[in-house]
Protein backbone atom coordinates (compact mmCIF):
# COMPACT_ATOMS: atom_id res chain seq x y z
CA UNK A 1 0.00 0.00 0.00
CA UNK A 2 2.20 2.53 0.88
CA UNK A 3 4.30 1.80 -2.20
CA UNK A 4 1.42 2.59 -4.58
CA UNK A 5 0.91 5.96 -2.22
CA UNK A 6 4.29 6.80 -2.89
CA UNK A 7 4.24 6.49 -6.54
CA UNK A 8 0.90 8.22 -7.03
CA UNK A 9 2.64 11.45 -5.17
CA UNK A 10 5.61 11.21 -7.42
CA UNK A 11 3.29 11.52 -10.31
CA UNK A 12 1.07 14.10 -8.93
CA UNK A 13 4.40 15.89 -8.27
CA UNK A 14 5.68 15.65 -11.58
CA UNK A 15 2.68 16.98 -13.25
CA UNK A 16 2.50 19.84 -11.17
CA UNK A 17 5.89 20.14 -11.59
CA UNK A 18 5.28 20.60 -15.65
CA UNK A 19 2.12 22.48 -15.53
CA UNK A 20 4.09 25.16 -13.35
CA UNK A 21 7.38 24.89 -15.51
CA UNK A 22 4.50 26.02 -18.69
CA UNK A 23 2.77 28.88 -16.55
CA UNK A 24 6.58 30.60 -15.60
CA UNK A 25 7.51 30.25 -19.06
CA UNK A 26 7.59 34.12 -20.70
CA UNK A 27 5.46 34.76 -23.91
CA UNK A 28 7.59 37.45 -25.91
CA UNK A 29 5.03 39.01 -28.19
CA UNK A 30 5.95 40.56 -31.55
CA UNK A 31 5.31 43.91 -30.39
CA UNK A 32 8.87 43.43 -27.78
CA UNK A 33 10.77 44.68 -30.90
CA UNK A 34 12.09 47.73 -32.37
CA UNK A 35 14.04 48.37 -35.50
CA UNK A 36 16.24 51.59 -34.78
CA UNK A 37 18.57 53.35 -36.99
CA UNK A 38 22.28 53.19 -36.26
CA UNK A 39 23.02 57.01 -37.49
CA UNK A 40 19.67 59.37 -38.67
CA UNK A 41 21.74 61.27 -41.39
CA UNK A 42 23.42 60.35 -44.62
CA UNK A 43 25.01 62.07 -47.51
CA UNK A 44 22.86 62.30 -50.60
CA UNK A 45 24.14 60.48 -53.24
CA UNK A 46 24.61 57.19 -54.85
CA UNK A 47 25.96 53.54 -52.60
CA UNK A 48 24.93 55.23 -49.08
CA UNK A 49 24.78 52.89 -46.67
CA UNK A 50 21.71 52.42 -44.02
CA UNK A 51 22.23 50.50 -40.35
CA UNK A 52 19.49 49.66 -38.49
CA UNK A 53 19.96 47.19 -35.26
CA UNK A 54 17.24 44.85 -34.35
CA UNK A 55 16.76 44.37 -30.26
CA UNK A 56 14.23 42.98 -28.22
CA UNK A 57 13.30 45.70 -25.69
CA UNK A 58 12.39 43.66 -22.80
CA UNK A 59 15.68 41.89 -22.72
CA UNK A 60 17.62 44.96 -24.41
CA UNK A 61 19.62 41.75 -26.52
CA UNK A 62 20.18 41.98 -30.29
CA UNK A 63 18.05 39.96 -32.96
CA UNK A 64 20.26 38.21 -34.84
CA UNK A 65 18.17 35.70 -37.19
CA UNK A 66 15.45 37.84 -38.36
CA UNK A 67 14.07 37.57 -41.84
CA UNK A 68 13.49 41.02 -43.35
CA UNK A 69 11.57 40.72 -46.31
CA UNK A 70 10.12 43.86 -47.22
CA UNK A 71 12.06 46.93 -47.34
CA UNK A 72 11.03 50.68 -49.30
CA UNK A 73 12.90 53.97 -48.96
CA UNK A 74 10.27 56.52 -50.00
CA UNK A 75 10.42 60.73 -49.36
CA UNK A 76 6.95 60.16 -47.75
CA UNK A 77 7.85 62.22 -44.66
CA UNK A 78 8.42 65.61 -47.47
CA UNK A 79 5.05 64.41 -49.16
CA UNK A 80 6.71 62.84 -51.78
CA UNK A 81 5.91 59.22 -51.57
CA UNK A 82 6.27 59.18 -55.05
CA UNK A 83 10.22 59.49 -55.10
CA UNK A 84 11.14 55.40 -53.89
CA UNK A 85 14.96 54.33 -54.63
CA UNK A 86 15.89 50.55 -54.45
CA UNK A 87 17.12 49.28 -51.26
CA UNK A 88 19.45 46.67 -51.50
CA UNK A 89 21.05 44.72 -48.56
CA UNK A 90 24.70 44.21 -47.58
CA UNK A 91 26.00 42.10 -45.37
CA UNK A 92 26.64 43.52 -41.26
CA UNK A 93 29.18 42.45 -38.93
CA UNK A 94 27.63 43.11 -35.67
CA UNK A 95 25.16 41.12 -34.39
CA UNK A 96 21.20 42.29 -34.80
CA UNK A 97 22.28 44.86 -37.18
CA UNK A 98 21.29 45.29 -40.75
CA UNK A 99 22.64 46.95 -43.81
CA UNK A 100 21.36 48.30 -46.59
CA UNK A 101 22.62 50.21 -49.66
CA UNK A 102 20.70 52.85 -51.56
CA UNK A 103 20.52 55.88 -53.64
CA UNK A 104 19.91 59.35 -52.17
CA UNK A 105 19.05 61.26 -55.23
CA UNK A 106 17.97 64.52 -52.91
CA UNK A 107 18.55 66.37 -49.77
CA UNK A 108 15.69 66.12 -47.39
CA UNK A 109 13.66 63.34 -45.04
CA UNK A 110 13.74 59.51 -46.63
CA UNK A 111 11.75 57.03 -44.98
CA UNK A 112 12.67 53.49 -45.02
CA UNK A 113 9.66 51.06 -44.01
CA UNK A 114 10.71 47.63 -42.88
CA UNK A 115 8.78 44.50 -42.27
CA UNK A 116 10.71 41.26 -40.79
CA UNK A 117 9.59 37.39 -39.21
CA UNK A 118 11.30 36.86 -35.94
CA UNK A 119 12.67 33.44 -35.56
CA UNK A 120 10.02 31.51 -33.33
CA UNK A 121 7.28 34.31 -32.88
CA UNK A 122 3.86 35.01 -34.90
CA UNK A 123 3.50 37.94 -36.71
CA UNK A 124 5.48 40.57 -38.36
CA UNK A 125 8.01 43.43 -36.97
CA UNK A 126 7.00 46.46 -39.12
CA UNK A 127 8.73 49.96 -38.86
CA UNK A 128 9.61 53.06 -40.51
CA UNK A 129 12.47 54.89 -39.87
CA UNK A 130 13.05 58.49 -40.35
CA UNK A 131 16.59 59.33 -42.01
CA UNK A 132 17.96 62.78 -43.33
CA UNK A 133 19.74 63.06 -46.26
CA UNK A 134 22.10 65.97 -46.27
CA UNK A 135 25.05 67.50 -48.65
Amino acid sequence: MKTTDFTRAIGAALIAAAVAGTGTAALADIGDYKFELVGETVAAGADQVITVRLTNVKTGKPVSDAVIFATRLDMAPDAMQEMATKVTPVPAAEPGTYKFKATFGMEGRWQLSLGAKVQGETGTVQSKLVITAQK
